[in-house]
């Protein structure tokens, strides 16, 4: 943003007397810098404080795009999220009724390629900054169930804009992803 210096009226005068902290405001709001948040964990409420956190985001004028991983299809809750669009914005690639873990081997390969479609989505949003904040829900799932790897997940942390919020959500428990993230939030079950 540029700052015109003005002279010779009392407005001019009262500008160009504030005319550093307008810069230094205005330089810090260019700068503000987004996050990575992982949400991982035995206990409940990982997607819930993701999705809590996109309910905030959009309530400030952000875009959000979640993209669910390994959720099964009778989630009646995200039909709401629905609804929210085109604030939040809600994918699922998978497209078996199925819970991944009951399928025999040729489903599961099926799906593992659904899956693949997801992550090529979400490197793709990544890579365009295609919104404000991305929330790759049940992702770590991918990992317990070996249909990615720890590098693959790490290259889609690595591709996130600065100014672009991620959050990823899931059971598994990283130490190596929690270096690359600026918040991690372990959801422990403390009793049945």
């Amino acid at each position: 943003m540029r700052i015109r210096s003005c002279q010779g009226s009392a407005i001019c005068a009262g500008r160009n007397r504030y005319e550093g902290e307008i810069r230094a405001i205005v330089s810090n709001v260019q700068m503000i810098k987004g996050h990575t948040m992982i949400f991982c964990g035995d206990g409940k409420g990982k997607s819930m404080a993701a999705l809590g956190k996109a309910m905030l985001a959009a309530s400030h004028g952000k875009s959000v795009m979640i993209i669910q991983f390994l959720k099964e299809k009778e989630i009646e809750n995200m039909e709401y999220f629905r609804r929210l669009e085109p604030e939040i914005k809600l994918f699922r690639f998978e497209r078996s009724e199925k819970c991944y873990l009951d399928m025999n081997e040729e489903e599961r390969e099926e799906e593992k390629l659904n899956i693949r479609n997801g992550l090529n989505f979400a490197r793709k949003v990544l890579g365009t900054q295609g919104c404000d904040v991305l929330i790759l829900d049940e992702v770590l799932g991918l990992l317990d169930t070996e249909i990615v790897s720890e590098e693959n997940i790490l290259e889609l942390m690595d591709q996130k804009a600065d100014e672009m919020d991620l959050i990823l959500t899931g059971l598994y428990q990283a130490p190596e992803l929690w270096d690359k993230a600026d918040e991690v939030t372990v959801m422990q079950k403390k009793k049945p």
